[in-house]
């Protein structure tokens, strides 16, 4: 198998720091689906947009059978929840936004004028000790200081409830062995899937069925995205890709929450939603091309796009690669990239591998 050295090329790399950077809430994905739009264009015959901002491209868009590639774009934010007299901005959270690393960071304030710098403040270590210990943070008390001193001051610079406010945080790469930053989950899915359409171009592949390479928005608030686009394309089976839990760092029960790292592969997950025959055409595939994997098993929901697409219409058959993450919900998301690879070809060659007769029925 290719290094990761050969395997991502300039291009990759630039885009993938761009997207990862680009402004993309929950609600708010115009920006960044611009980014993963012009990446994923040299790839397809044509894309469409819906009416809230999912993105995707088709290749063959005229064939009856349809294969899905799926990720989401939104990234976790904070909406201004309200506006003191003195200009300070209490929050509220866009998606499953952590608290406790909020205090002290420096972050972006999205306004129609433009974004505006602010910190979250924190009282100094000396003065938040009370009668009863600490004070821990928590979203009802952590707040953003964009350097105003009144409320009339805030509103000039176009704040309002509502208004969005994202971290600063950027993309970063670690020992030359983990991609990291804000937001790989999911936007590492978008960067994954375009790269599967792009490999499948450059080796001027020929499918025999169309391939749609969704960029579903609104995961982080309940699926949202995807179920709209799933009613919309209605495939034949889809192929989802979100981020996973790296359990090998501390405070981690792996009892609880099983035992899956960094670096030693896609995880694919075993769940209601999750086709059995798909699956075990990903793994089947995996074994073929000696791509490493692990598996997961979720009682229940898999808390991904997976869902939605399984529980569409008739029932979509769905299956999920899941992408080994360190830090989930933090700025310091971290994944290794080698993993990124896997995913990338396990992908690849599962859609390549799939043909229009593949028999879906259990019975």
């Amino acid at each position: 198998m290719a290094t990761t050295k050969e395997f991502f090329s300039k291009e990759d790399l630039k885009f993938l720091e761009t997207y990862l950077n680009t402004y993309s809430p929950t609600g708010f994905e115009a920006e960044g689906q611009k980014v993963w739009l012009d990446y994923l264009k040299p790839a397809i015959d044509e894309y469409h947009v819906d009416n809230y901002g999912t993105v995707y491209g088709v290749v063959n868009p005229k064939a009856d059978f349809k294969v899905v590639i799926e990720a989401h774009a939104d990234e976790i934010s904070w909406y201004v929840a309200n506006i003191t007299s003195d200009g300070l901005l209490y929050v509220r959270r866009n998606g499953g936004s952590d608290h406790q690393i909020a205090p002290s960071m420096r972050v972006w304030i999205h306004t129609e004028k433009g974004k505006i710098p602010g910190v979250f403040g924190w009282p100094a270590i000396h003065l938040r000790k009370g009668a009863t210990g600490e004070t821990p943070a928590k979203v009802e008390n952590i707040f953003v200081d964009c350097g105003c001193i009144s409320a009339e001051e805030v509103k000039e610079k176009g704040i309002h409830p509502g208004t969005i406010i994202t971290f600063q945080d950027g993309f970063f790469t670690l020992n030359d062995r983990y991609f990291g930053g804000r937001a790989l989950d999911n936007r590492m899915g978008g960067f994954m899937i375009a790269k599967v359409a792009r490999l499948i171009k450059e080796g001027k592949h020929k499918l025999p069925f169309g391939l749609y390479i969704v960029n579903s928005v609104q995961e982080e608030v309940g699926l949202h995205g995807a179920y709209m686009v799933a009613h919309t394309i209605n495939p034949n089976c889809a192929i989802i890709t979100d981020v996973s839990h790296d359990t090998s760092t501390p405070m981690i029960d792996k009892n609880v929450d099983g035992d899956y790292k960094c670096g030693k592969g896609p995880v694919l997950t075993i769940a209601p939603a999750v086709h059995n025959k798909l699956l075990g055409h990903l793994r089947s595939t995996a074994t073929k091309y000696n791509i490493p994997f692990q598996l997961d098993a979720a009682s229940r929901s898999s808390g991904t796009d997976t869902d939605a697409w399984a529980y569409t219409r008739g029932g979509i058959p769905s299956a999920l690669i899941s992408l080994p993450l360190r830090y989930m919900h933090t700025t310091v998301e971290m994944v290794a990239k080698e993993d990124v690879e896997n995913v990338i070809k396990l992908m690849k060659e599962s859609v390549l591998s799939l043909t229009p007769n593949f028999n879906f029925k259990y019975l």
